[in-house]
């Protein structure tokens, strides 16, 4: 039998729907052709581009974007940050820095880092205890040479959903560009989200149950990106390449079918059901906050050596920290968050979706419980905190409060 797949964070099953759509495109009597061609099997495919390119728009309720096909959100986010900054570096511009916060995606801090190859500036900044990134902290780092704030509205490690709403005035301000990478946003939002505020935002197809292999960058008109790669000049020349009609057409698709609101507050019920299978472990830390995405629940276990819990945890299909890093240590995340590393490495990332019942959210936080009890009953540090000579606090040296189940 196999077991449940909890790891919706990660990446999602292509929904059967989704998988029917590509089917049909495929194959001699599919829509195979080069859409840049000008035979009719060419407009037939330039056609299906365009109705995904409507689904985009239509999924970030605004109309007034460029969207450029790219492999995923990590090659967006390259073109968004690294484009931006070498355009800046090919026309001399004055703004020369870059605002993340610490709590960003992997491609997100590492297309940054790669920008100061073009002489930008990368400045990181810190997140509250609770994950999200204070209004006042960006405030006080924002001015006039500030180039571009990437943000990720949904964090994808715990699922904190970020006071885009108060950032973004700020960035305006100051004439910044914001880039959203809203990978883990789509369908873990309430429509309409705030891809409104940005100047670019980041997509991704297997992110909410569309192919691997395709995402998207929606640009505003006015923003001047440089290519990362030279071919033919196709999508104005930002990013050459025949386009993928098959992995295109399953995106639009994928997006059609987002998780709507009833969907979301199905998802928000597994969270809270699993919240309750964890709480009578007792001093369970909950890493984020409970109105962040539904889908997304990260727990520290105070008492737990964290190689041994992942061990323990070895048959489930959940996450430790962010599948798209190669790092097996303790979660940049969470350590940004003020957590230790005893106790962020002691930590699992459980994510729900569309196909998660009950029942498997039932026993995946039985074996969860399971497993902590029998690494607690050998724990002496557990023992102390059960004595009352520490609490969890004054255990793993954290000042801030911290959020228990």
């Amino acid at each position: 039998m196999t077991r449940a797949y909890l790891d919706y964070a990660a990446t999602t099953p292509l929904d059967p729907r989704v998988a029917a759509t590509m089917a049909a495109l495929q194959g001699p009597d599919g829509v195979f052709a080069n859409p840049s061609s000008s035979h009719p099997h060419g407009r037939r495919a330039a056609a299906v581009i365009e109705t995904a390119q409507e689904r985009v728009l239509e999924t970030l309720g605004d109309r007034d974007f460029q969207v450029i096909w790219t492999s995923g959100a990590t090659e967006a986010d390259n073109l968004a940050i690294l484009g931006l900054a070498r355009a800046i570096d090919q026309r001399g511009g004055e703004r020369r820095r870059i605002l993340i916060s610490e709590t960003e995606h992997s491609a997100v801090l590492a297309a940054a880092d790669a920008a100061r190859e073009a002489g930008l500036q990368v400045e990181r900044l810190p997140v509250e205890a609770d994950g999200r990134l204070s209004p006042e902290t960006l405030e006080a780092a924002l001015d006039r040479d500030v180039a571009l704030v990437s943000l990720a509205p949904v964090n994808n490690e715990t699922g904190v959903i970020q006071p885009i709403d108060q950032l973004a005035p700020r960035v305006k301000a100051v004439g910044a560009r914001l880039h959203l990478d809203a990978a883990q946003a789509v369908g873990r939002v309430p429509e309409p989200g705030p891809y409104h505020h940005a100047d670019l935002v980041s997509l991704s197809a297997h992110k909410c149950c569309g192919p691997k292999g395709i995402g998207a960058l929606c640009v505003r008109p006015d923003v001047r990106l440089a290519p990362l790669m030279h071919g033919g000049g196709q999508q104005s020349g930002l990013r050459s390449g025949t386009l993928p009609v098959g992995l295109i057409g399953g995106m639009g698709d994928a997006l059609r079918h987002r998780d709507d609101a009833i969907e979301q507050a199905r998802q928000r019920a597994l969270r809270g059901r699993l919240v309750d299978a964890l709480r009578g472990l007792g001093s369970v830390v909950i890493n984020g906050r409970g109105d962040g995405a539904p889908a997304i629940l990260n727990a520290s276990f105070p008492g737990v050596h964290g190689g041994a819990l992942r061990a323990a945890l070895g048959h489930l299909s959940v996450g430790f920290g962010s599948a798209c890093s190669r790092r097996d240590g303790p979660s940049h995340v969470l350590r940004a968050m003020g957590r230790p590393d005893a106790l962020a490495y002691a930590s699992v990332r459980i994510s729900v979706g569309r196909f998660t019942d009950a029942a498997e959210v039932d026993v995946a936080g039985a074996e969860v419980a399971a497993a902590v009890t029998g690494l607690r009953g050998i724990s002496p540090l557990w023992r102390e905190i059960e004595e009352g000579r520490w609490t969890v606090g004054s255990a793993y040296g954290v000042t801030t409060a911290l959020e228990m189940a």
